[in-house]
């Protein structure tokens, strides 16, 4: 792993941002490199993550079926588009996108943080509302009670969904 502390913060000019590159290698996927920037003064953080081969674009689906299938990993590129259409929501890839190492219960909190946080910053009660039943079907999900599909499409073929359950097919890159 390589460090490198105390670099210039690209937000608060602050020489107080960390860079940490390392690689792992991931059972089923392959050799990845993993980035990250992290400023201790304004809390600015960037990842990703390359794997070493260069790949094709990929679309990844999988079915949540139970509770035991949100152990299953994930790795999302920058690059990478996740959605779950069950529930509506999908992340797109743009400049704040981040790459990351995770499962399928971790894809599902970052959705969560996301929907908590418009709920308790609206003052539209619609919006509320839609959130709160949200959560509530998240939460069905995260028991095992209700299934969802979990896609990655990624034009970069750095991302995928680790399962033998894993529907995979070339993207078709537009």
């Amino acid at each position: 792993m390589d460090k490198l502390e105390k670099q210039d913060c690209p937000f608060c000019n602050n020489k107080t941002l960390t860079l940490i590159e390392d690689s792992k290698d991931i059972p089923y996927f392959g050799k990845c490199y993993l980035f990250s920037m992290n400023c201790s003064i304004c809390n600015y953080n960037k990842s990703d993550i390359e794997a070493e081969e260069r790949k094709d674009p990929v679309k990844y689906t999988f079915e949540v079926k139970n509770k035991k299938d949100l152990d299953v990993r994930v790795v999302k590129s920058s690059e990478a588009t996740i959605k779950i259409p069950n529930l509506k929501l999908s992340v797109t890839p743009g400049p704040a996108s981040e790459g990351f190492i995770s499962n399928i219960e971790g894809v599902l909190n970052r959705f969560k943080k996301i929907i908590e946080s418009e709920r308790d910053s609206t003052d539209d009660d619609t919006i509320r509302k839609k959130s709160k039943n949200l959560l509530k079907k998240m939460w069905k999900v995260m028991l095992g009670e209700v299934p969802i599909k979990v896609i990655i499409e990624d034009p970069s073929g750095n991302s995928a969904i680790i399962s033998k359950d894993s529907k995979v097919e070339k993207l078709k890159v537009k």
